[in-house]
């Protein structure tokens, strides 16, 4: 007689099964992302929900930074969205804007020449806090220290920046929960211990559209980000994002990680 296997084990079986047939990063054609529609659609008019973002890692950033200038920071999958740039500006002497997709990549380097008005209202934001208010020229001072690099977050070098962001992608690059996690871990390892850090996710995602174009996502809880993040980090704070004004449907609200770089295993 054949052994019966136990609930548990079944129960991993069934999740190892469609962790298998979820889509990849690898799966999904990057370069087919849409930006231009992506801005239209998400940060023409400024939602109350990155109002909040902005303002808290405005705060988070100047007190742990002001009056300091580190050498390099990153954000990690950058993408169509220049606002976690700008909130590292005061602090660094290079940023380094990490985007995969073509389509992102060319339009990064053009906001970087001389970005849009459409985040001039972001930038008032930020400006309510005298770090940010020292900055005369915020499109010239961007212009000198971004650089856009093509590559994928999975390929981050070891601690090679001392400050971070990575906005909306860990969770929205896969269907495949164990990518996730490989991406939250590349983004903290890529950072020196210490190093302030901000990152937000959309809770309970289902996926999403740019233009004609589905692209996956993993359905994440603040536990889960709690979870990923604790052994990973230091000073870590957890806030939860209203989902009034949001941008569309398929996600239960935001997620905003704080905290400092601690040691990571790889």
């Amino acid at each position: 007689m054949p052994l019966r296997s136990s609930g548990r084990q079944g129960g991993s079986a069934a999740k190892g099964l469609l962790e298998s047939l979820a889509l990849g990063n690898a799966d999904c054609d990057w370069d087919r992302f849409n930006p231009d529609w992506y801005v239209s659609h998400n940060y023409e008019v400024l939602s109350d929900d990155d109002r909040e973002i902005l303002q808290t890692v405005r705060d988070f950033f100047g007190a742990a930074l002001e009056g300091q200038r580190i050498q390099r920071a990153i954000d990690v999958g950058a993408g169509p969205n220049i606002y976690p740039a700008l909130a590292m500006l005061p602090f660094s002497n290079e940023i380094i804007l990490r985007e995969h997709g073509l389509a992102n990549v060319l339009w990064l380097n053009r906001q970087v020449k001389d970005y849009s008005p459409t985040w001039d209202r972001y930038w008032d934001i930020l400006a309510a806090r005298r770090a940010y208010d020292q900055v005369e020229d915020p499109r010239a001072e961007l212009r000198e220290r971004a650089r856009v690099v093509k590559g994928n977050l999975f390929h981050l070098r070891r601690a090679e920046s001392q400050l971070g962001t990575m906005f909306f992608v860990a969770e929205s690059i896969s269907e495949k929960r164990n990518e996730f996690k490989l991406a939250v871990h590349r983004f903290i390892g890529s950072l020196s211990a210490g190093a302030p850090f901000a990152a937000a996710f959309m809770e309970n995602s289902k996926g999403y559209d740019v233009g004609s174009v589905r692209f996956p996502a993993v359905a994440v809880t603040r536990t889960d980000v709690e979870h990923c993040l604790s052994p990973l980090a230091h000073d870590l704070k957890i806030h939860s994002i209203s989902r009034e004004g949001h941008r569309r449907d398929g996600y239960t609200g935001m997620i905003l990680a704080l905290g400092r770089a601690g040691h990571t295993v790889r």
